[in-house]
């Protein structure tokens, strides 16, 4: 038996809401704009489809943790998003078939170094230093879920003031049509997770802030940056 050069990393794992499981992940995969009012406020073309970008699995928090202010900026921004869990996979799933995927869903946030995304975007350079951060993806524990797709309230307050207040349902591309489309740029598998996107509002947090989300029938989640 061959042996580790170095100790194998530890996998990163996810509670199960009420049961004594857990949801192993694999990789977690983004979209980019994904809410017309959002598109507007980062300055897109509602014309335009949702694109993708990564994160690390190990870019994971779960919920109630400190979240460490990240180096290198003086812009973090919060994102709260519908995370969908998927429990198998495959290649050029047919939008018909893409929710039969679907272990669960859960609450996250994407977090972003906004200046350093600006500054990206400004010399057409990749965003995974803006976007692939340790503690990046602050997540709750996964619902598991069937039957139709969350479509209610998705929202956030930072320090108890309303930030973010829109519905799932005004998602330019559904959960159904993401996973589709992800499947045509990739091969989907057990554990891989897809942050559906953020409505309009939002904006900065500092040291000390409380950030509360909240996806209505999904769950909630609460970090405080330090």
């Amino acid at each position: 038996m061959t042996e580790h050069a170095i100790s194998p990393p530890t996998p990163v794992t996810l509670p199960v809401l009420g049961e004594p499981v857990v949801f192993p992940v694999r990789r977690i995969l983004c979209v980019g704009r994904n809410y017309a009012a959002h598109r507007a406020e980062m300055g897109g073309d509602d014309r335009d489809p949702p694109f993708f970008f990564a994160k690390p699995a190990d870019a994971l928090v779960g919920a109630g943790a400190e979240v460490a202010y990240p180096p290198l900026t003086q812009d973090l921004h919060h994102e709260v998003e519908l995370v969908v869990a998927l429990a198998s996979g495959g290649a050029d799933v047919p939008v018909d078939q893409a929710l039969a995927l679907v272990f669960g869903y859960a609450v996250g946030f994407d977090l972003t170094r906004r200046d350093l995304q600006a500054a990206a975007k400004d010399k057409g350079h990749p965003w995974d230093a803006a976007k692939g951060f340790d503690q990046s993806a602050p997540i709750s524990a996964i619902r598991r879920w069937s039957g139709p797709t969350p479509q209610g309230r998705i929202s956030a307050t930072v320090n108890g003031q309303a930030r973010q207040d829109a519905v799932v349902s005004d998602m330019i591309w559904n959960v159904a049509e993401i996973i589709a489309q992800a499947s045509r740029l990739w091969r989907l598998a057990p554990g891989d997770l897809i942050f559906t996107g953020t409505p309009e509002g939002v904006g900065p947090i500092a040291r000390g802030d409380l950030v509360q989300g909240a996806v209505e029938g999904v769950g909630e989640l609460s970090f405080k940056v330090v």
